[in-house]
């Protein structure tokens, strides 16, 4: 119970300091720090409308937030989910122009499925130079976000580029039966739910699976997966390919469902901002889906505080950087022994604390 109370106590303290110290950051800007709380709060939660944009957002940072959680799972700090993204985005605009597809909802599987693939066999490439080549993951899976990123931009400007497109260039639009549409008819498009059924699905996978078992044994003790006889490299490539399916997926679902071709927008940095979602839900499949929902929140509330106040749309993600700090910060405190501290502060010897009986049997002492 006390590791629980810490594994949701210390992130919510974080993101409350974090708040605190972003009101202190736009009180020197000359803006009411209470005003933008609650501007946070309105432009995020407030309505429907607020709903549906925060819900839109977090679609794809549940995905590449899944991206870091299952490769950490393995042992691997992988925090190239923005390269993984931006080719799957590449490949599901991609796929038409190579293959003729069906414009229903097979189709649509198809140009998933492409990004997903394009997205597992990239952040793969991280987790093989770990292990075959000993390149650390960390370093490599962010230089291959900026190779992405690059060839990204050399085929949706080049070869790819729609002739119609002048001032951004861009991929031909899909085609309108290849798009992922609204769900129930509101705004918020089945992306979302790609995303939940994906971090409800490894959740069940690496808790109730022999493999995925396997996955945190190599993760949480690799001497010991070495003496069972554990395929270290072969899961630890797996984790890797599965995290960056999911990258890539959320590529391809911005590219379905929001922008309907490639472009410069999908790079938005939501692969970075899904390291900050993965680290807060501690790498946890299930707990990534609310605090996904919580910083798409944030994301949303950009827009309000620009029309607002007058602070940049940009200023949310100095939030999410104070955010970020303080729940790295925070991992400090976890095993820290709440009783010896007490005992400093009160200046008691900790083995009198220990010693000292439970209320039930003082009682039944003094009986």
């Amino acid at each position: 119970m006390n590791s629980l109370a810490k594994d949701i106590g210390l992130p919510v303290a974080a993101i409350a300091a974090a708040l605190l110290l972003f009101g202190l950051f736009v009180a020197f800007a000359g803006v009411d720090p209470v005003e933008v709380w609650t501007l946070l709060f309105k432009g995020a939660f407030g309505d429907w409308f607020s709903w549906q944009n925060t819900l839109q957002r977090a679609a794809p940072l549940m995905l590449t937030a899944l991206c870091v959680a299952i490769p950490a799972r393995a042992g691997l700090v992988v925090i190239g989910g923005e390269g993984a993204l931006v080719l799957g985005g590449l490949g599901c605009a991609a796929l038409p122009y190579l293959v003729p597809l069906p414009a229903n909802a097979v189709g649509t599987l198809l140009v998933c499925v492409a990004g997903a693939v394009l997205g597992a066999l990239w952040i793969a490439l991280a987790g093989w130079l770990r292990q075959y080549r000993g390149i650390n993951e960390t370093i490599s899976s962010l230089l291959l976000a900026y190779v992405a990123i690059g060839l990204f931009k050399h085929l949706v400007e080049g070869p790819l580029r729609d002739p119609a497109s002048l001032n951004k260039p861009s991929t031909l639009p899909l085609d309108e039966g290849l798009r992922i549409t609204g769900m129930l008819g509101s705004d918020v498009h089945w992306g979302l739910a790609i995303g939940v059924l994906a971090c409800l699905g490894l959740w069940i996978w690496l808790r109730s699976t022999a493999s995925g078992f396997s996955v945190r044994v190599v993760g949480g003790n690799p001497r010991t997966a070495q003496l069972v006889g554990l395929p270290a490299s072969r899961l630890i490539l797996g984790a890797c390919a599965l995290g960056g399916a999911c990258a890539g997926l959320a590529g391809a679902v911005e590219v379905a469902a929001v922008h309907t071709n490639a472009n410069a927008s999908i790079i938005a940095g939501y692969g970075y901002a899904g390291i900050l979602v993965a680290f807060m839900a501690r790498h946890n499949p299930i707990a990534i889906i609310p605090v996904a929902i919580l910083f798409g929140g944030f994301g949303a509330a950009g827009s309000l505080l620009q029309r607002r106040v007058g602070l940049p749309d940009a200023s949310v993600l100095v939030l999410q950087g104070i955010a970020f700090v303080l729940i790295l910060a925070s991992e400090a405190l976890r095993h820290v022994d709440g009783k010896v501290v007490l005992c400093k502060l009160f200046a008691r010897p900790y083995e009198e604390l220990e010693q000292r009986p439970a209320p039930g049997k003082l009682q039944g002492a003094l009986a």
